[in-house]
């Protein structure tokens, strides 16, 4: 069944100086549960120390990325349906220089958007969220209300449906900032595929690495 959209976090304010040891519990504490009150009240710390945590991570550990390069603009307005979205990112020495991809098709099958981005020096899962990131920004913007989500990650896949837990200080941001994305749609649903059938967005995430390495 489709997801609803939830309340999803509030958006990031201003960074306060805090410690890497409160940084990492922290994460620790939410990665377990998922639950931002509850960490707040096990840590005693504010919404606004919570704030300045993620966005000291995101300003911390995600490298600059360039502006996605310029994708077809979408005509007429938008038709109503479930849009599927294929996302996908790459990283030839994981770390080493990555790309993302993602193509938007409408209720028709037809590709009414396509994206890429070179994003630097980054890991494969970093690459695979920031595509996931990128699809859904364009999404949002397009005025796209319900969407299904469709990465060849199996890890992103099962992290962003509450299967796994996020272990990674690198991902956490990226994750969190996916799922505040989420909730500005009606419905979503993210399902896992096999690489042969995400070629698309796979060509994209590598056609941006290739005009950038």
């Amino acid at each position: 069944m489709p997801v609803k959209k939830s309340t999803g976090a509030e958006p990031l304010q201003g960074a306060l100086p805090l410690q890497d040891e409160l940084t990492a519990e922290f994460l620790d504490s939410l990665s377990k549960t998922l639950d931002v009150d509850q960490t707040l009240k096990k840590l005693n710390i504010t919404k606004e120390d919570a704030r300045g945590i993620l966005e000291a991570l995101v300003m911390r550990k995600r490298p600059p990325k360039a502006a996605p390069a310029p994708s077809p603009p979408v005509h007429g307005a938008i038709k109503k349906g479930v849009y599927q979205i294929y996302v996908d990112g790459a990283s030839r020495g994981n770390p080493g220089k990555a790309g993302a991809g993602a193509a938007i098709k409408d209720a028709e099958g037809n590709v009414v958007r396509k994206l890429k981005s070179y994003l630097g020096v980054m890991t494969n899962n970093m690459a695979e969220y920031s595509a996931m990131i990128m699809a859904l920004k364009a999404a949002r913007d397009m005025g796209i209300k319900d969407i299904r989500i469709h990465a060849d990650s199996e890890l992103m896949v099962k992290q962003l449906n509450g299967v796994y837990r996020v272990k990674s200080h690198d991902l956490m941001p990226l994750f969190l900032e996916a799922t505040h994305l989420l909730g500005a749609f009606d419905e979503y649903k993210i399902a896992h595929i096999y690489r042969e059938g995400n070629a698309l967005a796979d060509g994209l995430a590598n056609e941006a690495i290739d005009q950038r390495g």
